[in-house]
């Protein structure tokens, strides 16, 4: 393999009545280990991690989540309700031969994470969240005006129509990493995949059911748990990762006081080492 040729296969994967498009790296053999991308990312967020986790010895798959990329993309909002999102992700378990496997998550991956290991812990080893709230710690937050602040994007993302129109705009504008993090190929990468026909829709239309149809009940997770918290995060507060160990006893925290929502990309190497340390 070249040092350009990328450390994973492309593949499509028919899942819970659509298709969804994986980068798949690593031994068949090995326990596996599910990326799952947040807002406005894709598959592509995991670039700098799907190669050492490939190398450790795991099987890695990470899939581009409905509506993004070069998965299908089905029209309407409550196509995107949270346990439509929760029955994908089990159903690419199995679809892989797996009742199990290990959950990583960022940002809306790292909601969907969260409540995979809420609603069906039967199928979530080991779960490790970056940057992403636990649901009643975010219902917390979101009781005090810095949060709420912080989420105004939410209820513009309610609006008809024009949060499409702006997408591109806001995608860039949120992909604000420390410097280095995102090259001007990631950017141009994006911004493609956005301006696919439907994809800004598919995109808003998480936010849209999130409000509409509301988030999975429950709060206790009892797999082993890693949350890795970027402390610059603009968007999410960071007392967002304190307080958590009544819903989540089998707990670890470990904090970036320099890093941003973009953890994966502002720490690379110490995620991708961190992740291996965790899931072995």
């Amino acid at each position: 393999m070249s040092p350009r040729t990328p450390p994973w296969t492309d593949r499509l994967r028919h899942v819970n009545g659509i298709r969804l498009h994986c980068l798949e790296a690593g031994p068949e053999s090995g326990p596996p280990v599910l990326l799952l991308h947040g807002f406005p990312e894709d598959s592509r967020a995991w670039k700098k991690q799907i190669g050492p986790l490939a190398r450790a010895g795991f099987r890695v798959v990470a899939p581009d989540l409905r509506g993004y990329h070069l998965s299908d993309r089905p029209a309407g909002v409550q196509a995107y309700r949270i346990d439509t999102l929760l029955d994908d992700v089990v159903a690419l378990i199995h679809s892989l031969g797996y009742t199990r496997a290990h959950v990583v998550g960022h940002d809306w991956g790292g909601i969907i994470a969260w409540a995979l290991a809420i609603r069906s812990p039967e199928v979530v080893d080991r779960l490790a969240v970056l940057n992403a709230p636990h649901p009643a710690a975010f219902r917390r937050e979101l009781r005090r005006a810095e949060q709420k602040r912080r989420s105004w994007y939410v209820a513009f993302f309610q609006l008809p129509w024009l949060p499409e129109q702006l997408l591109p705009l806001l995608g860039r504008y949120a992909l604000h990493g420390r410097p280095g993090s995102f090259s001007a190929a990631d950017l141009t990468g994006y911004q493609a995949a956005w301006s696919q026909p439907g994809a800004a829709s598919a995109m808003i239309h998480y936010y849209r059911a999130l409000v509409r149809f509301g988030n999975v009940e429950g709060a206790r997770v009892q797999a082993p748990t890693l949350l890795l918290w970027g402390m610059q995060d603009v968007a999410l507060v960071p007392e967002l990762s304190e307080g958590l160990e009544e819903w989540v006893p089998d707990l670890r925290v470990v904090r970036f006081p320099d890093a941003t929502h973009w953890l994966m990309r502002d720490e690379p190497v110490r995620v991708s080492n961190l992740l291996t340390e965790f899931l072995a």
